[in-house]
């Protein structure tokens, strides 16, 4: 067996996994889901993601380690991602949070989010 090649194959295989992923990263095409779960009052990240133009749904629940949680579910385009986890990291650091990807969507389903220029443009009427 001549270990060169299947070293050359795997770190191929490996390099080309990475650069295929990393590739898909930057062309953020699609949505993801994210789901915030928090066992404090969700009102005040509600009220500054809505104000940034992310469309959230609101459900409580009930954890082993609380009494009461709240879970917040976000269809979220994959190019808004990097700025919600900033958000996130930053100002929310004990919030926990999961991304999945969406493999499928209605077709012509309204997805709520609104960016930033479409906002100040409706803004002014235009």
């Amino acid at each position: 067996m001549d270990f060169w090649n299947l070293f050359a194959y795997l770190a191929g295989y490996g390099l080309g996994t990475l650069l295929g992923m990393e590739i898909e990263r930057m062309i953020s095409i699609g949505h993801v889901i994210v789901r915030l779960i928090t066992a404090q009052d969700p009102q005040p990240i509600i009220s500054q993601l809505s104000t940034l133009g992310f469309g959230m749904t609101r459900i409580e629940g009930s954890g082993s380690f609380s009494s009461t949680v709240s879970i917040i579910f976000m269809i979220v385009p994959r190019t808004e991602l990097g700025r919600l986890l900033a958000i996130l990291s930053n100002q929310y650091p004990d919030i926990l949070y999961t991304v999945e990807d969406v493999r499928n969507i209605k077709e012509g389903a309204r997805i709520f989010h609104k960016d930033a220029r479409t906002r100040i443009l409706g803004f002014f009427g235009m």
